[in-house]
């Protein structure tokens, strides 16, 4: 099976040498974290068996939020950390898409338009859901950024699960309707309103480029229900992780092309595309994001700042057995609360301890190796091996 680690391997070096002018740094690191992820220049964990005379080397991984082999332990502890905030509620999923002709001004500017995105359309949604007329209250969103298509396309927009609740002022608990949450007619225009008045406040030279039709068009917002509790949490914890494109969809590398996989959600069918091996890498890369920007927040009641209020909504739709302490219940801002930073996991806490090929004990670990140690660790492997 080809991997992305085998094709930046074989053309990753040519790449960057090709359009060294044009790549950043950012771009460079991934294309090095990616080659070197699970090989010998990240050292490794040594580990042997209590009973038996077997070792077992295990490469590090470079866990880069984009590299594809590194994501299945970052989604697992990701859900393991938000089933503290689920609520035993329906739940509904909003989608914010940002239309085609500023993707081009996006792609430029990655850290404000996505910012902005962000901030506005939770903005466009608080502003609804605080009018009587619909909920009336403060709600509480997990919010996570995706940027591309199945093409590896440029496509930057928002996805937002929100538990059906909202908060008064009087602290009083009201339920949407179990088939609508916030009408998107209304906060399509919202929302574009506020990027607008944002954009131009943040950067009005760059805001002065943008056609005028921009701001004349509907922006699309997207709301369905998505379900309940913790399935909805088991669905969408591979795809909060998910990298542009997997190690499985890639088909194969020759004559300098690259064929993958795609679903055609038109058709309702797998489709195969092949793409000059630079296009490729070009189209993967535009995908990685600003250093230290975070693609999932909390905002509302399930930011950590609001955390009594969460505990009391957990209490009174029985997620949880314990009441909370009443005088904790303390009214918070609504605020963007940036939870988990994709890159920040220990590779020692959540490497994977292999079993012994003899008696399927777990191993212990014995030693951390570094790159001028693997020659020599090798050899003790092998010895073992050949030992009686």
């Amino acid at each position: 099976m080809v991997t992305m680690a085998d094709i930046l391997t074989t053309f990753g070096q040519s790449y960057i040498h090709k359009y060294h002018e044009d790549i950043l740094p950012s771009h460079k690191r991934v294309i090095q974290d990616i080659i070197n992820c699970r090989t010998e220049v990240l050292g490794g964990h040594v580990y042997k068996c209590r009973e038996h005379d077997q070792y077992e080397l295990r490469f590090h991984s470079c866990y880069n939020r984009h590299c594809p082999r590194c994501q299945n332990e970052q989604a697992t502890q990701w859900l393991a950390n938000e089933q503290k905030r689920l609520i035993n509620t329906p739940y509904f999923l909003l989608t914010f898409t940002m239309p085609k002709q500023l993707r081009r001004f996006a792609r430029s500017n990655q850290k404000l338009f996505y910012t902005l995105l962000f901030s506005e359309s939770w903005r466009a949604m608080m502003t609804l859901a605080q009018n009587p007329k619909w909920l009336g209250g403060r709600i509480g969103a997990l919010a996570v950024l995706h940027t591309w298509t199945q093409t590896l396309l440029f496509h930057p927009h928002t996805h937002y699960l929100l538990p059906a609740v909202s908060v008064t002022q009087d602290d009083l608990i009201r339920l949407p309707h179990k088939k609508f949450f916030l009408p998107v007619k209304a906060l399509s225009p919202i929302f574009r309103g506020m990027f607008r008045d944002a954009l131009r406040k943040e950067a009005p030279e760059l805001f002065s480029q943008i056609p005028s039709i921009v701001w004349k068009k509907k922006w699309v917002v997207h709301c369905k229900r998505a379900g309940k509790g913790l399935t909805v949490l088991k669905y969408l914890a591979p795809y909060v992780f998910r990298v542009a494109i997997s190690n499985k969809r890639i088909l194969k590398l020759e004559n300098n092309k690259v064929t993958f996989a795609y679903q055609d959600r038109k058709l309702k069918r797998t489709r195969t595309m092949v793409l000059p091996v630079y296009q490729f890498i070009a189209r993967f890369l535009q995908h990685v994001l600003p250093r230290g920007f975070k693609k999932i927040r909390h905002y509302g009641f399930l930011c950590s700042r609001n955390k009594p209020l969460l505990a009391r909504l957990q209490y009174e739709f029985g997620t949880v057995d314990i009441k909370p302490d009443d005088k904790a219940d303390e009214q918070q801002p609504d605020a963007a609360e940036e939870h988990c930073d994709d890159d920040d996991f220990d590779d020692e806490k959540y490497h994977k301890i292999p079993l012994c090929p003899v008696c399927r004990k777990v191993m212990v670990l014995v030693e951390i190796v570094w790159n001028g140690q693997i020659d020599r660790l090798r050899w003790m492997v092998k010895a073992a091996a050949r030992s009686p």
